[in-house]
């Protein structure tokens, strides 16, 4: 082992699995800086009752921004004189995360020292969700270290490994989200010409369809769900046979 090095990752990565993923990420920045209270629980810097000050760092902050909804995340290591060491889990109502930061190589004297482990747990759907919309926050493929040989042996994995946990969850997203797409394409096509205030309705569903499609080309899943949601939303109210439906054509 060289100089500054840490020792082997447990856990090699891993990407496409029934339960779990883990993925091995290069920190570029060790901004946000954050706070934590005697519980461990994380604060935005300077909240009163906090003491503690952690650098959370681009690819954690992008990785919690990806579940979307979910609980106070808590440090279940806290740092102590690094403030770029520390360990911190965060749950939704689908999914478990666990982020860990430590330095694989220069002795963690500069922010690029610095590897994050993410763990995630739940549904596979959501899991290769949560890794398009890391990659899409950072605009950088965060598998690729600053020192690769130090990376593989710290996180007992092979580049191509890392390469095709991360890939290989992004195309389960990819594929989900167009099948969503594709699903709601059908139904529009077969509500075409029911009515012509249907087809007004459907006019902007196919609108968001678009835009869902751009999303997804850019690997942006929030953006993606968000024109899935309007484009569903759209849908029911053109259908005359549901309850919004017929309501949207009272109000005309």
């Amino acid at each position: 082992m060289d100089m500054g090095e840490v020792a082997a990752s447990d856990s090699g990565p891993v990407g496409v699995h029934p339960q779990r993923s883990v993925l091995f990420a290069q920190v570029s920045d060790s901004d946000p800086r954050m706070a934590f209270d005697e519980g461990g629980m994380m604060h935005q810097f300077g909240t009163r009752g906090s003491f503690g000050k952690v650098y959370l760092g681009d690819v954690a902050k992008a990785a919690l921004r990806s579940l979307g909804t979910h609980g106070p995340p808590k440090f279940t290591e806290m740092p102590r004189v690094d403030e770029q060491r520390w360990e911190l889990e965060c749950e939704t109502e689908e999914v478990r995360m666990f982020v860990s930061s430590r330095h694989y190589w220069g002795f963690g004297l500069f922010a690029k020292c610095f590897m994050n482990e993410i763990v995630i747990d739940g549904p596979l759907q959501t899991r290769a969700r949560c890794a398009m919309d890391i990659v899409a926050s950072l605009g950088r493929n965060p598998w690729e270290p600053i020192r690769v040989r130090a990376f593989e042996r710290a996180t007992s994995g092979t580049m191509s490994e890392h390469t095709s946990s991360w890939e290989g969850l992004i195309s389960v997203a990819r594929e989900s989200m167009s099948d969503d797409i594709s699903r709601l394409q059908d139904s529009i096509h077969r509500m075409r010409g029911i009515d012509e205030s249907g087809d007004e309705i459907l006019d902007s569903a196919d609108y968001d369809l678009d835009r869902a499609r751009e999303a997804l080309a850019d690997k942006n899943a929030p953006a993606v769900e968000r024109a899935l949601s309007r484009a569903s939303s759209a849908i029911v109210r053109a259908d005359p046979n549901s309850e919004l439906g017929v309501m949207e054509r009272e109000l005309l």
